[in-house]
């Protein structure tokens, strides 16, 4: 009854300052010394006193408070997380993938997005930075000079995802766009397709987008020599529904004998497909539609798109591996980890 009313106590007080660590020892009826140890170094104290501890935790509402611990630990128990935008599933599943092994280890994310402005990025990483975060988590592997000489300097490990570059700044999951956009082609080659048109928002920052033109540019040469290069690009757009159906309409207008488009993006590409069947154009039979990313509304339209798709899951996950092993100090396999793609064919080409 004692350790009961000892704890009411503690509750009572917590009401208007916040809970110590010599209050939990209080309800605990141990030292503030031994709740720290039983809080940081849970196998020296006796299961016992650990359980105790952690029944005063639940009793008084106790927090650490992480910023004392983080000048103690010289350790912040965060990751910065960098995403083109927030509102795409394919980057925030890759996160939830990440954050499903970071968080047993006892690792929080703090998030920034960049809305594809690699400026954007720079100032992200120049804030983060000032919280000390423990390592970086970030989509892409474009970055301006002063963000590679922000993050080189701070010398946190780096896990860059959803590309493919031979040297990466640090770790690296991912696969290559250009290859994954030359299969797409050959597939359409495969179809009977020779009036191919590439559309997307390439001045938009997004160096995937760049990356996967290459890939088209590529293809095209290797595979159609002596068919013309066509490409649609609307500078200064960002990557939405209402762009998908500008894109769609230039293309149409520029290259009217074109039979297949490929959208950098399923965003843009589902945004086509929807418009072409509202005007009557039958897709696939008089133009094909291709995206690249496979997100779950691609599955769900009819016809459906066909698309690249990514193991999302993998990506974060390996990625969240590398950083793990880069902050235990522990080897690793190989610093770069290619999860591949695949074609998925649906009913859209």
């Amino acid at each position: 009854m004692a350790g009961v009313e000892r704890r009411r106590r503690v509750r009572a007080k917590s009401s208007t300052k916040s809970v110590t660590m010599q209050d939990v020892g209080r309800a605990a009826g141990v030292s503030a010394q031994t709740v720290s140890r039983a809080l940081s170094f849970p196998d020296q104290v006796s299961e016992q006193t650990r359980r105790r501890v952690e029944r005063a935790i639940a009793d008084t509402g106790y927090l650490p408070n992480m910023a004392a611990s983080s000048l103690a630990s010289n350790r912040s128990r965060t990751i910065a997380a960098i995403l083109p935008v927030i509102s795409t599933s394919i980057f925030s599943d890759t996160l939830r993938a990440a954050a499903a092994r970071l968080n047993p280890a006892g690792y929080q994310l703090i998030v920034g997005y960049t809305d594809y402005h690699p400026e954007r990025e720079e100032d992200l990483v120049r804030g983060f930075i000032q919280r000390r975060p423990d390592g970086f988590f970030i989509v892409g592997t474009l970055h301006t000079p002063d963000t590679l000489r922000l993050l080189r300097t701070y010398g946190a490990p780096v896990v860059e995802t959803w590309d493919w570059i031979d040297d990466p700044l640090d770790t690296l999951v991912g696969f290559s766009n250009e290859s994954a956009t030359g299969d797409l082609v050959r597939h359409l080659v495969s179809r009977g397709h020779r009036k191919l048109v590439f559309a997307g928002t390439l001045g938009s920052g997004d160096a995937r987008a760049i990356r996967r033109r290459d890939g088209f540019t590529g293809a095209v040469g290797e595979l159609l020599p002596g068919e013309p290069v066509r490409i649609v690009d609307l500078p200064g757009r960002d990557i939405s529904m209402d762009t998908g159906v500008a894109l769609l309409d230039t293309a149409l207008e520029r290259f009217p004998e074109a039979t297949a488009i490929l959208f950098a993006t399923d965003v843009l590409a589902v945004a086509a497909v929807l418009a072409a069947v509202r005007r009557g154009i039958a897709v696939p039979e008089q133009l094909a539609i291709t995206g690249f990313g496979d997100f779950e509304m691609s599955r769900h339209i009819n016809p459906a798109l066909t698309t690249v798709s990514v193991d999302i899951d993998a990506i974060g996950t390996k990625a969240a591996d590398l950083l793990l092993a880069r902050l235990a100090g522990t080897s690793i396999e190989s610093a770069t980890v290619d999860v591949g793609y695949r074609i998925v064919t649906r009913e859209s080409a």
